[in-house]
């Protein structure tokens, strides 16, 4: 006897809620249009159909009392204002991914703001039960807020995006930093550089955890010694959590000068925020006196090369952690926290053009107040 395909088991084939197949099935406009396609073809193919008495039970049923909502997830942020967030790009694409996800799963994403005005986390935290909010999406907090959250986590399934609160215990989903940098000097050795130099506030690398300093030392490991150039660090606040008009914390333009003269890079990998505004008040042209990578690369546009972190997959991901929790009805701090690592993707650019043509990088300098060219070393005062 054929056993009857039910709407479980079309979940557990696409690996999405049964809330997300009903929805589908029921072609809601809530689902992205792919989504209800992709549901609905699965159903077919596996042989779906409707149970007609169980159709006019939930008829019956829906007639009868009113409609209910689909369930919510909160999205948690801790910035200086409520929606700064949405003007800094990754925080943007955090957001927006986590809720495109949600939509898919059959969740609806509210957002809520630790900063509000006699606002507390332990208040926030009775509020969402009381309203029956089971999941939390904790988002990136900044260095300076880098404090647990006092929820009563026992009541919830959570996840944090970005490593910041660093001292918050929950499962985290964030980008893969080392990868990232490994994946950016492997590019530019491909391109036909050696002298490759990183430049980073010393806040961004601690806040996680020094990754882009270990992926930048590891890759540097397999260099002939005399191309190894040290890191350029520099002290400067951090961003405050979603602000975006706080300024860019830009490397000392006196400080990078005696980088430059005494290590002569071909290459600078870092953030454009960090190094774009001093190299050009240092009179240094991208790509002809130095090329430039960047590690943060918002939209690619075929000018900057650099390496995108997929910030909206991280969303996503952090999206899916949670949802598998409240399946699996599981809340509170894990006693073996987990991290996802989410890579990413590489964009070539004008900034970084192929340099195997170029003449041997071995020539001497002719004045020590220069900086270096790829091929015609055209001096340049500092």
């Amino acid at each position: 006897m054929n056993t009857r395909v039910t709407m479980a088991m079309i979940a557990a084939r696409a690996g999405v809620h049964t809330t997300t197949v009903s929805l589908a099935l029921r072609n809601h406009p809530s689902l992205p249009p792919e989504t209800r396609q992709r549901l609905q073809a699965l159903a077919t193919e596996m042989g779906y159909q409707r149970d007609p008495a169980l159709s006019a039970l939930v008829a019956y049923r829906n007639g009868t009392r009113p409609a209910q909502s689909l369930p919510f997830l909160a999205y948690v942020t801790n910035g200086e204002s409520r929606w700064g967030w949405k003007e800094h790009p990754a925080l943007r694409d955090y957001y927006e991914g986590t809720h495109r996800k949600c939509a898919e799963l059959g969740y609806q994403l509210e957002h809520f703001w630790l900063r509000d005005r006699g606002m507390s986390p332990q208040r926030m935290s009775r509020i969402l039960y009381a309203r029956g909010i089971a999941g939390i999406i904790l988002a990136p907090h900044g260095t300076a807020a880098d404090a647990p959250v006092d929820f009563d986590w026992a009541k919830f399934s959570a996840v944090r995006i970005d490593p910041v609160p660093c001292s918050q215990q929950l499962h985290l989903v964030t980008s893969d930093h080392r990868a990232i940098l490994a994946l950016a000097v492997q590019r530019v050795l491909a391109a036909g550089y050696r002298r490759i130099g990183f430049v980073l506030p010393q806040w961004w690398d601690a806040q996680v955890a020094r990754a882009w300093s270990a992926g930048f030392l590891g890759e540097q490991q397999l260099f002939d010694p005399a191309d190894r150039i040290p890191l350029l660090t520099f002290s400067a606040p951090p961003f405050p959590a979603g602000i975006a008009s706080a300024g860019t914390p830009a490397v000392p333009r006196e400080q990078l000068a005696a980088w430059l003269r005494l290590n002569r890079p071909e290459v600078i990998v870092s953030s454009s925020l960090f190094v774009q505004a001093p190299l050009a008040e240092l009179g240094i042209s991208i790509p002809h006196d130095v090329a430039l990578v960047d590690i943060s690369l918002d939209r690619p546009d075929g000018v900057t090369a650099g390496v995108h972190q997929n910030c909206h997959r991280v969303g996503e991901l952090a999206a899916e952690v949670v949802a598998g929790q409240l399946q699996k009805h599981l809340s509170g701090i894990p006693a073996i926290p987990t991290a996802t690592l989410v890579g990413g993707t590489w964009h070539d650019g004008a900034s970084l053009p192929s340099s195997v043509d170029a003449s041997p990088r071995t020539t001497p300098f002719v004045s020590p107040a220069s900086v270096p060219h790829r091929s015609s070393r055209r001096k340049v005062a500092i």
